[in-house]
């Protein structure tokens, strides 16, 4: 079985900095993107960011664009979401997912057929 397995989330100040990772372990993974998605209370999961496995393009929410930079080493097959500048209203749960999406549409959640099961991030004003 294929495991994606969240860490690094936790409690920060607004301004401060919070790096994830994923790391992909059991059976090869087949995919063509990895992705970061968030969900917080009350609203539906959003895609954070991307990057294409071949590639190594990466792709942004315009609401994290300049703050947050994801990056993979496939050597660990593992993955990094690296937040600076966080705002409260970057709070929620963080999710790494692997699946196989076309790059225009990288955030759709539905394409991703493997997920970690979710890593929470809090920032307080």
């Amino acid at each position: 079985a294929v495991q994606l397995v969240e860490s690094g989330g936790g409690s920060v100040q607004a301004g401060g900095s919070l790096r994830l990772s994923c790391a992909a372990s059991g059976a090869a993974v087949s995919r063509s993107h990895m992705g970061w998605f968030r969900q917080a209370p009350g609203k539906e999961r959003e895609g954070v960011a991307a990057i294409d496995i071949s590639g190594g393009t990466t792709y942004y929410a315009d609401s994290v664009k300049g703050r947050f930079t994801i990056s993979q080493d496939n050597a660990k097959s593992t993955m990094y979401l690296q937040m600076n500048n966080l705002k409260p209203e970057d709070t929620a749960i963080y999710y790494c997912a692997a699946g196989w999406t076309y790059d225009d549409f990288w955030y759709r959640f539905a394409d991703y057929n493997y997920w970690g099961k979710g890593n929470q991030v809090t920032v307080s004003s």
